[in-house]
């Protein structure tokens, strides 16, 4: 595919239409923001609509899980939200965390980073915040929050080894993270490899479920775990934009599995403030 910086202004520009759009438009177009009939955003999302904190007007329905439900954050908790759009898990966490605790959300593109700053305000917060950054260089100094959560967004970083060492960093020692991802299990067709929708719509940016795990044991984590995992099924309207009759069904037929999974990991409470062989202390 293209260079890291040729996949980042892709998103970038993708997720910029979509901030300007609402939910429901995301979700009735065929694909969302781009209107091209590549990927439907609602095939990955979970329904939110019930948890305490919900706010319709930060839901894009973006997301392929729910990772608060299963982070284990506290009262007093401070988090940070990777990739964090127009805020929604951020309020989520902020209903958990409540006035004693804080909320940090980094996303790269400025225009979510203006939809979640206008949400916030809205709802007259004062403990969440939201900073324009990459997440393979978060503008957070080290040992700073309690848990990391994100939400189908890691996938779209070029530099996975580099996200995970960052989200081991910013970790206070004794810390831990709960991220919604997608994956894979097997090898996609080369023609969803090679789209550049699909990478936006998180699917030809996941990597190998097994691949993925290990990054995050590489990067010091420990008590890695599986807390959640689905299937994703592409319809066959969508795969026809890339895959023609045959390949459809060799790929229906193959052992390929997308998946949505919810992961967890610790920093050791003995943990340096830096990934293992990062170099950074």
């Amino acid at each position: 595919m293209n260079n890291a910086e040729e996949l980042k202004k892709i998103v970038k520009d993708k997720y910029s239409e979509i901030a300007l759009q609402s939910k429901e438009q995301n979700e009735t177009s065929c694909c969302g923001a781009t209107g091209c009939c590549t990927v439907d955003y609602a095939i990955f999302a979970d329904n939110y609509t019930e948890l305490e904190g919900y706010n319709p007007d930060a839901d894009l329905g973006l997301g392929c899980g729910v990772p608060t439900e299963f982070a284990q954050i506290k009262k007093g908790d401070v988090v940070l939200d990777l990739g964090s759009g127009a805020g929604n898990d951020c309020f989520v966490a902020r209903a958990i965390v409540g006035e004693t605790g804080k909320v940090i959300g980094v996303d790269m593109t400025e225009a979510m980073i203006a939809k979640a700053r206008d949400n916030a305000e809205k709802l007259n917060f004062n403990n969440v915040e939201f900073r324009q950054g990459e997440i393979e260089d978060l503008p957070l100094a080290a040992n700073r929050v309690d848990v990391v959560i994100s939400n189908c967004v890691l996938n779209l970083v070029p530099d996975k080894k580099k996200a995970f060492a960052e989200t081991y960093r910013v970790l206070k020692p004794g810390g831990h993270f709960s991220i919604s991802d997608v994956v894979l299990v097997g090898d996609l067709p080369a023609g969803l490899v090679n789209a550049a929708e699909m990478y936006a719509g998180c699917v030809s940016g996941a990597i190998q479920k097994e691949e993925y795990l290990q990054i995050i044991r590489n990067a010091g984590f420990t008590n890695v775990i599986v807390q959640k995992e689905k299937a994703i099924q592409l319809p066959d309207e969508i795969l026809s934009d890339y895959l023609d009759e045959a390949g459809i069904k060799q790929f229906r037929e193959s052992n390929t599995g997308i998946y949505s999974i919810t992961v967890y990991g610790d920093k050791p409470l003995e943990a340096a403030c830096c990934a293992p062989g990062s170099g950074c202390c």
